[in-house]
């Protein structure tokens, strides 16, 4: 096999590869990577209509991605909303998401209706991108028993809206927020969380809520 075949199995195995990705910006750029090498090989053997489709596509992925990148840290581009436990869209979206969840909140066993507890949907425009469960524990504590993204909006930032900016436990009372020990928080840190034996924790006085 030559060089030049190399590269043109390359290119086109790294497209395939790219449309078996759930995370959509890792998608978009593993398939503009792999529109560039194919347009490089397809120039070289003189495929023209071949070239002018990936320099096209490339094209279209560069857009999506400057669309995702000015997105990803835009607090605008999501809103949370406070549902009840028991509500029937997010018990479904607790259901569909168990095994995911579990992975990252191993310690989670479902949600009960409780008054110390609160429930939320985090959304992009239309789709719900996540959730998060918050019990009072006292003492200025909001305790987290849940805090899920999917793996689609794990390359943007929901939870920094939800931790840093949204202002959501303004109203409760709450000093800190902190994770339960067993939660998978690699992302926690980059927020401003602190390790707090094996759990992070999140202070929050003087978070106001937008407008307050």
């Amino acid at each position: 096999m030559s060089w030049l075949d190399a590269l043109g199995w390359f290119g086109s195995a790294l497209l395939v590869f790219s449309l078996l990705q759930a995370r959509i910006l890792r998608l978009r750029v593993l398939n503009t990577v792999a529109c560039v090498i194919l347009t490089v090989f397809n120039a070289l053997i003189g495929v023209w209509p071949m070239v002018a489709m990936n320099v096209v596509l490339a094209a279209i992925n560069l857009w999506f991605i400057a669309k995702m990148l000015r997105e990803k840290d835009d607090a605008d581009a999501f809103r949370v909303i406070e549902v009840e436990e028991d509500d029937a869209y997010f018990q479904h979206f607790l259901d569909v998401q168990g095994a995911d969840i579990a992975k990252f909140n191993p310690g989670f066993v479902g949600v009960t209706e409780s008054a110390s507890r609160y429930a939320y949907l985090v959304l992009h425009g239309h789709e719900t991108v996540g959730v998060v469960v918050v019990r009072d524990a006292g003492g200025g504590v909001g305790q987290i028993e849940l805090d899920y993204v999917t793996e689609r909006y794990r390359d943007f930032t929901p939870g920094e809206f939800v931790w840093r900016h949204s202002g959501l436990f303004a109203g409760h009372g709450w000093r800190t927020v902190r994770t339960p020990d067993d939660m998978v928080g690699a992302y926690y840190e980059r927020l401003g969380f602190r390790r707090d034996s094996g759990a992070w924790a999140l202070d929050i006085a003087g978070v106001t809520r937008p407008g307050a």
